[in-house]
């Protein structure tokens, strides 16, 4: 029971939901605004003085070199293979959470955001292909398939409580489902020849971290020293080592270890110790004080917990990183009127905003999902628009996709793609939040 004399509010079980999604939206929307800051500076210096240098800092080789072992590599691979893997790792975390404790734990409440996002993979590709029929490009489908959750949230940040909640729930779980998908894609079709015994070697190693929970291991130093001996049984295997984020998100508790009563009674047991009596020594007390400590870090899951610690990393650092390494492209050598450039665009500007409009209309229809009142399908209609913005999975498939001659052209129409759905989208969205305003 709530102490009455507590100065806080009085908490409900929905706050151990909404509290994260509101801490997870508030985080995403301001790296969008960093993440457009990077891709600007990265813009800059592509088409700088200063251009070929910047290029090539990020191709500067590092890692271990031991006679014939070497594993080096360039400083964009680190940054596209290694970092990146924490933020699918976060991608999971938030997927887990929200499947468990919020909103997607009903199927007919997340089956909208999952037949949206389904639509708005399967007919971009569909644009891609047709345009790129016969050509060497057609490979590059994935391009067209994810959203970018940063730049979209930033999007609806500019509106506040005009925009109704549930669209925001839609459009974050869309780009959730649309970022796992892309990334199941890219693990399978755009990774090189496989090596079965390093295979092995990760899945044995996924079983070792599956054991460990399992036995009640707790420290977050040791999973992630398993995690990091995954991902490079991945990253030989041939299997793209991202999805070890991916996977190791998903198989994160999420559920407590230390329940509200037992923490209480926890605490209590200290707080009865009578003040100043120190807690030095090989002492009972001190024993209790340290106890408290583990009861206070174990009352939030393991999904919460991690997410609370990387999401600030991968939002403020690592997404801009990514950013400055891979948005920066020569327009000047670039042609927007390339078949790739075209074939990007109509699938981002295009087929995402119909593709997630019509399998969601289709899904409601059919009486498979439902969708919220708030949620008028106006306004699901200007989120469906910014689905289009592609940028941060689009540049990450582009790289593995393309050759190096035709990557410009395809960053281009990334760019191009994007600020075409965000500007409709965002057009869409003013004169909706216009009309609710006029009298």
């Amino acid at each position: 029971m709530t102490d009455p004399r507590s100065t806080d509010l009085p908490h409900e079980m929905a706050d151990h939901f909404t509290q994260p999604l509101a801490r997870f939206l508030k985080i995403e929307a301001a790296a969008g605004g960093l993440l457009l800051l990077a891709v600007l500076i990265a813009l800059l210096l592509g088409n700088s003085p200063w251009s070929i240098q910047f290029f090539a800092f990020w191709e500067m080789p590092i890692g271990l070199h031991f006679g014939s072992l070497d594993f080096s590599r360039s400083l964009q691979h680190w940054i596209n293979d290694g970092l990146m893997t924490f933020f699918f790792f976060v991608i999971a975390l938030e997927l887990k959470r929200e499947i468990v404790h919020g909103e997607l734990r009903n199927p007919r409440t997340a089956a909208l955001p999952f037949a949206a996002a389904l639509g708005g993979m399967v007919v971009p590709v569909g644009i891609y292909l047709t345009i790129t029929a016969g050509t060497p490009v057609m490979e590059g489908w994935g391009t067209v398939m994810a959203t970018d959750t940063a730049f979209v949230i930033g999007c609806l940040a500019l509106f506040g409580s005009r925009i109704p909640p549930t669209m925001r729930l839609f459009l974050l779980s869309l780009a959730i489902f649309d970022d796992v998908g892309a990334i199941l894609v890219v693990a399978v079709a755009y990774g090189n020849a496989l090596n079965w015994v390093a295979l092995g070697f990760s899945l044995l190693g996924l079983g070792v971290v599956a054991g460990a929970a399992r036995l009640g291991i707790r420290s977050v130093p040791i999973y992630f020293l398993l995690g990091g001996v995954v991902w490079l049984c991945f990253d030989a295997s041939g299997v793209h080592a991202t999805i070890t984020g991916v996977v190791l998100g998903l198989m994160t508790p999420a559920r407590v270890w230390v329940n509200d009563t037992r923490l209480r009674a926890i605490l209590g047991r200290v707080l009865a110790y009578p003040e100043g009596g120190g807690w030095s020594g090989d002492t009972e007390d001190r024993h209790d004080l340290r106890q408290a400590g583990t009861a206070v870090r174990e009352a939030l899951s393991p999904v919460e917990r991690l997410e609370m610690m990387l999401h600030p990393w991968v939002g403020f650092a690592i997404m801009p990183i990514f950013a400055l390494a891979n948005a920066g492209v020569a327009i000047t050598g670039a042609d927007v009127g390339q078949p790739v450039s075209l074939a990007i665009i109509a699938g981002l500007a295009l087929g995402k905003p119909i593709g997630v409009f019509v399998f969601s209309w289709l899904a409601v229809r059919l009486g498979l999902a439902d969708r919220a009142s708030s949620l008028s399908w106006a306004f699901l209609a200007a989120g469906a628009f910014l689905t289009g913005i592609g940028f941060t999975m689009s540049l990450f498939i582009a790289g593995r996709a393309y050759a190096p001659e035709v990557l410009d052209a395809a960053k281009l129409g990334i760019l191009t793609g994007s600020v075409l759905s965000a500007a409709i989208g965002l057009t869409i969205l003013v004169l909706l939040t216009l009309r609710q305003r006029t009298p």
